[in-house]
């Protein structure tokens, strides 16, 4: 029997091989200081929070993927041949993500990423919320979430918390705002309003990229998820860096958000991390189809 090619793009060994080497360097570099402060039992506040907010492991960023449509030559006799979500490719001895398997029985969490990517790619980014979700967090509260002192104190924070007017469109940092925070929101957030209010300039939609790409599994190439972790690794160092912690001990300095200066340099990285996750939020809505 002969076999038609294949219209779908077949890697050749070497290459696909080149690429993975390339993804495990890169993913070990980025949890390598995790891994080691795991085995040493300690914690980082700012570094480890991805690990620990998502409880995605390490491994899920050391496994390549090649995405959806791609076959791997040669691949039959290698591990991923027994890796879930994978099937024989059109051409002797490749492997290809099994895309349609994976639609099949996860249909109703491709469609719901899908739905929410669209809407939060489609709106008009905001860029005057401060990052005061993490002065929210601790407003009025006397133990918090971070074992790391307050910069300006406790009374000082709730001041500048009262002096603002709170503008957050993230549930997920919305529902840890304290009892007396949460009526000083603009808006009312449940997880229902979440595809209509959630919008690109926000951090915490950003950080969230790494979220939905996990979600979207095999059907995400290996190199956009580094990205998508990479991007959420920087917008937490500037979502600490402007929180109310003093972060001196760990090596941050503080983004004041309190003065007009701190501000300003908050809204310019907001402005760039947006910028970065339209063009992957743009990939993953590609990825999640219609």
């Amino acid at each position: 029997m002969t076999i038609a090619p294949s219209e779908t793009p077949v890697l050749a060994g070497g290459v696909w091989r080149e690429r993975e080497a390339a993804h495990e360097e890169r993913a070990r570099a980025l949890t390598s200081a995790h891994r080691d402060r795991a085995a040493r039992r300690e914690k980082h506040p700012v570094e480890d929070f991805l690990f620990t907010y998502y409880s995605y492991k390490p491994a899920v960023l050391h496994r390549w993927h090649p995405g959806e449509d791609v076959e791997l030559a040669d691949a039959a006799a290698d591990a991923r041949a027994e890796w879930r979500w994978y099937r024989p490719g059109s051409v002797t001895g490749a492997l290809a993500v099994d895309g349609s398997g994976f639609r099949a029985e996860r249909g109703a969490l491709v469609a719901n990423v899908g739905r929410i990517l669209r809407a939060t790619a489609g709106r008009a980014p905001g860029f005057g919320c401060f990052g005061l979700h993490e002065w929210a967090m601790v407003y009025r509260q006397r133990e918090h979430r971070h074992p790391v002192p307050l910069r300006l104190g406790q009374d000082e924070t709730d001041a500048v918390v009262e002096a603002h007017d709170l503008r957050c469109t993230h549930f997920d940092a919305y529902r840890f705002f304290t009892l007396e925070a949460v009526p000083r929101n603009r808006d009312a957030l449940t997880r229902e309003s979440q595809p209509a209010l959630e919008q690109p300039g926000c951090l915490h939609a950003g950080m969230d990229l790494y979220k939905w790409a996990v979600k979207l599994g095999p059907l995400v190439p290996g190199e956009v998820m580094l990205d998508a972790f990479e991007l959420a690794r920087d917008i937490r160092v500037l979502d600490m860096r402007a929180s109310p912690y003093d972060l001196a001990d760990w090596g941050y300095a503080p983004v004041p958000i309190e003065t007009a200066e701190g501000k300003a340099a908050y809204v310019r990285a907001q402005r760039g991390f947006a910028e970065r996750g339209q063009v992957i939020r743009a990939r993953l809505v590609e990825i999640a189809g219609a």
